[in-house]
């Protein structure tokens, strides 16, 4: 069922919950994906998972229809929160937004992109954890259906290709309502 379906219509009432250290571990893209709490949990209110990246992690710069929030526990990342206009001239090299629109944030920042707002980061430290949180529910169906349960409670070393199929990432975000409108940010400098 699509994350576009309104929460109300897609998960039934939950019961109260108190989740402890742990949560369902999962590798995504090169990161390691704690879920702590899923839509079917909190019918469909939120979405909270932590997050451990590597140095350079950075998604392509993109939107979806859930406000996304993300926390820095540990390490320092970059943010881009870009107009859409801004974003429509992404594919100059590099962008306009990748000079003008980052933010350097490091520990107990908090970046919030409202639904719909165009968005990336990058992470600068070694690694960097953060807690996620979609509001509604949904961007961690995404999450979930392009991982691999994690084999360990770390990340996995870098891949000698694609970690996931380019048709497999396309089909998961038209499904769940991911727009791309444009390339991650470039690697970051290291001193």
């Amino acid at each position: 069922m699509s994350s576009r379906t309104a929460p109300e219509e897609r998960y039934a009432i939950t019961e109260p919950r108190v989740v402890n250290a742990g949560g369902e571990a999962l590798w995504f893209l090169g990161t390691l994906a704690r879920m702590k709490l899923v839509g079917e949990q909190t019918a469909g209110r939120f979405g909270l998972w932590e997050g451990v990246l590597p140095h350079g992690a950075a998604p392509p710069l993109h939107s979806h229809p859930q406000d996304e929030t993300f926390y820095v526990l540990e390490g320092e990342i970059t943010a881009w929160l870009v107009e859409p206009e801004l974003a429509a001239g992404a594919q100059a090299d590099p962008p306009a937004w990748v000079k003008t629109r980052g933010r350097r944030c490091g520990v107990g920042a908090a970046v919030f992109a409202p639904g719909g707002t165009p968005h990336t980061f990058r992470v600068e430290t070694d690694t960097a954890r953060m807690l996620v949180l979609s509001t509604p529910a949904g961007i961690e169906d995404m999450v979930r259906a392009l991982t691999e349960p994690a084999k360990w409670a770390w990340l996995q070393p870098p891949p000698d290709g694609p970690r996931v199929a380019a048709d497999r990432v396309s089909t998961v975000e038209r499904e769940t309502g991911m727009v791309r409108h444009g390339p991650p940010p470039p690697p970051p400098q290291r001193a």
